[in-house]
C-alpha cells in the first residue's frame, strides 16, 4: 500500500492530538505538517511530551490558509472548530481541484 502525505491543520487541540497520536503509528501515513496558530514554531515534543521519543515528530506550525499545503499532502484533516474549518476547507479544495 502506498504511503498517503498527511496534514493536520489544528493539532493542538484535543480532536487535533489524538490525530498526532493515531496517525504517528500509521503504518501508511506520513504526517509531512502538523499546525496550530497557539504553539507555532514548537515542536510536538513541546505541546505533547508523550511524543518526545517519537521519530517521526515534526515542528508545529503555522501556514497561510491560502496555501494549505494541499499540493503536498494526499489527506488534510481539519481538526478546527467548524466556523473555522469552513474557511480552510474552501481554499484547501480550490487548491487541490485546480492543481495549485
Amino acid at each position: 500500500m502506498k504511503i498517503k502525505k498527511v496534514v493536520i491543520i489544528g493539532a493542538s487541540g484535543y480532536s487535533g492530538e489524538e490525530l498526532v497520536r493515531l496517525l504517528l503509528h500509521h503504518p501508511h501515513v506520513e504526517l509531512v505538517a502538523v499546525t496550530s496558530r497557539q504553539n507555532a514554531g514548537q515542536t510536538l515534543a513541546q505541546v505533547f511530551p508523550k511524543f518526545a521519543s517519537h521519530p517521526k515528530s515534526k515542528t508545529l506550525r503555522l501556514l497561510n490558509k491560502r496555501r494549505l499545503l494541499a499540493k503536498q499532502a494526499d489527506i488534510v484533516f481539519l481538526a478546527l472548530p467548524h466556523g473555522v474549518a469552513a474557511e480552510y476547507a474552501v481554499p484547501a479544495a480550490q487548491c487541490r481541484l485546480r492543481g495549485d
